[in-house]
């Protein structure tokens, strides 16, 4: 048989076919591994969705390192942006609070202060919940430090009485007395009706309450909000208002215990609240009008 090229002796041509087929095999090996290794980190997403449906990319791979899988953020993304699972945030929103009234408002006591550890600072808000029957109302209690949801009650209706009960619950979590607490919350009828402010008072809790109408001065409640909507609420479709009181619950339940927080170091708030002495943060103070953009924007 004579070589097929008069440079190159049939021998070294055979070796190098038995090269390139190998080549080959093994290419095809290792894109058969990339697929199955995508396919199951994306089943692992799909598994972590189902109990925080809009939870982001920075937080989806602490909880892919929490089983083991090791990859870079830019990596996920790409991934993630492939097969469509990118989350977008939504804007919304219908007016809960009225500080056109009567009653002795407060003024604003967190302006420079920097909560340092759990149960310093406590925040106040209320938001809506659509429901195929209409809207309920979502009373929160959140600790400013730790991020953690501590007394919530949902209704019908914006009475103070409601305020009152999501004020009680937070309470009750208390292992101590409130001496040195602050209750910061907008200038609702709600937190300024006398039931609420006794309340406050009988616990020697300090208040405090924002002066310009801008959110930015009850940053933490108002971010609260917009993660139970922007990752479970506004996913949850036809539900009417008993199902959503039953839903709710759970999503603080998730919120509280397994969703990570970057201004906590990834911790959880519950995580967070447990800590005994100074809790380390990304960020030192939530209040100022640079930082409460720079929370808005990362947290």
């Amino acid at each position: 048989m004579k070589d097929l090229h008069p440079q190159v002796p049939l021998g070294r041509l055979c070796g190098l076919f038995d090269k390139s087929r190998q080549a080959f095999y093994q290419r095809q090996q290792v894109i058969y591994e990339q697929a199955v290794e995508e396919h199951f980190i994306l089943s692992q997403v799909q598994g972590i969705r189902k109990r925080q449906p809009r939870i982001g990319t920075r937080k989806l791979l602490v909880k892919l390192e929490e089983i083991g899988i090791q990859m870079g953020r830019d990596a996920l993304f790409d991934m993630l942006r492939q097969n469509g699972l990118l989350v977008r945030r939504r804007r919304n929103g219908i007016r809960t609070t009225n500080s056109s009234h009567w009653l002795r408002k407060y003024p604003n006591l967190i302006r420079h202060f920097e909560p340092l550890r759990p149960n310093q600072l406590w925040v106040s808000d209320i938001t809506y919940l659509e429901t195929t029957e209409g809207f309920l109302y979502l009373f929160l209690i959140t600790d400013a430090c730790s991020k953690k949801i501590l007394g919530w009650a949902i209704a019908d209706n914006l009475d103070a009485d409601n305020a009152v009960e999501a004020l009680q619950m937070a309470l009750r979590s208390m292992k101590s007395d409130c001496s040195g607490l602050i209750h910061h919350s907008d200038r609702g009828v709600q937190y300024c009706s006398d039931k609420y402010v006794k309340l406050l008072n009988r616990h020697q809790i300090q208040i405090s309450m924002t002066e310009n109408g801008d959110p930015r001065e009850n940053a933490i409640a108002e971010r609260v909000n917009g993660i139970l909507k922007d990752e479970w609420l506004y996913d949850l479709g036809k539900v009417g208002k008993s199902g959503m009181r039953k839903i709710v619950p759970q999503i603080i339940h998730i919120y509280n215990d397994e969703r990570p927080h970057m201004s906590l170091n990834l911790r959880t708030p519950n995580v967070a609240h447990q800590i005994i002495g100074k809790l380390e943060k990304r960020w030192k103070n939530y209040y100022q009008t640079k930082e409460s953009r720079k929370y808005f924007s990362t947290n």
